[in-house]
């Protein structure tokens, strides 16, 4: 009965962690969120709060001891926390590597020792970097341009380790751009898509790094969350894509964007950002293998998220 099964989300208050919370207690799991808030936000979870639907500790995966407390008799570990942008980790390669890297590590030490059946570990398209092979392929040899990407793939391959030595299953999930409802707009590092949908909403300029003619294969958060369900599931192992499977230069995103929010502005363009790469493309189809099939086309999903802005 998933009402006896109990897990973990780390960084169950962020942006695609609270999504993942949500469902899995609509699945009646009994489960726990952990995050330090500090780009989580407890407005994400206050409802499942409120309604004892979930338990909510504040800390963070850097703390090793609380993470051994917390992770007792648990079955599975759905760890999101993470420092997540690659500009940030520019400017604060440290924080990022504490977090990220680090953090991990001590995920896994605490699973291993209280012998949690499964860690899905999310991860990110940024390990591939810039190499020209396109679509992406998870037997590619990685390339990372940012510290954020050199720690998302040191998380991997200590997955990877734990379960070629301890026996701890692994799932590493390589998200690609991930937009939906609830993505904040507001950080200096926050992601393009709710950049640009609030700047046309406030009537202002959308702003593009670089010529624009870089491309993106956009994930809508519902079926990220839908690709760690199916992980959790499944008996699924290893590194897998997380995408639609389909790219659109930056360009062709910020006139979709224009067009549904009605809005009458002109991109403006700045020097592209160090770290960015130029093209990325995922290819799904070892994720298709334990069941993984994106059902949101972006339209669909901008038109939902676009929604969500608007507090329809």
């Amino acid at each position: 009965m998933k009402q006896d099964k109990k897990v973990v989300v780390t960084g169950g208050a962020g942006f695609i962690g609270s999504h993942l919370t949500g469902s899995l207690v609509r699945r009646g799991y009994n489960v726990k969120v952990l995050d330090d808030l500090s780009t989580g936000k407890l407005r994400n979870i206050e409802g499942l709060i409120s309604e004892n639907d979930i338990d909510f500790i504040r800390g963070s995966v850097t703390n090793l001891s609380l993470l051994q407390k917390l992770f007792r008799d648990v079955s599975c570990v759905f760890h999101l926390a993470a420092i997540p942008s690659v500009p940030r980790s520019i400017d604060e390669p440290l924080p990022c590597h504490q977090v990220n890297a680090s953090g991990t590590l001590k995920v896994l030490l605490a699973a291993r020792d209280n012998r949690v059946n499964k860690v899905i570990y999310s991860s990110s398209s940024s390990v591939y970097g810039d190499t020209p092979v396109l679509p992406k392929k998870e037997n590619m040899l990685p390339d990372p341009q940012s510290p954020y990407a050199v720690a998302k793939l040191a998380g991997e391959y200590y997955c990877r380790v734990f379960h070629k030595v301890y026996g701890l299953a692994t799932v590493c999930l390589r998200y690609f751009n991930v937009f939906g409802p609830g993505q904040d707009p507001d950080s200096q590092y926050a992601a393009v898509i709710p950049r640009f949908i609030k700047s046309c909403f406030e009537g202002n300029s959308p702003t593009i790094f670089g010529d624009g003619e870089q491309t993106r294969d956009f994930t809508f958060v519902k079926d990220v969350v839908s690709a760690n369900l199916l992980a959790e599931e499944s008996n699924a192992s290893g590194v897998f894509n997380i995408s639609r499977g389909d790219s659109i230069t930056i360009n062709r995103l910020a006139e979709y964007i224009i067009e549904l929010t009605g809005s009458n502005v002109e991109p403006v363009y700045q020097r592209a950002r160090p770290g960015d790469i130029k093209h990325s493309s995922a290819d799904i189809s070892k994720a298709e293998a334990f069941g993984y099939k994106p059902l949101y086309d972006l339209e669909t999903g901008l038109a939902e998220t676009i929604k969500w802005f608007k507090g329809v």
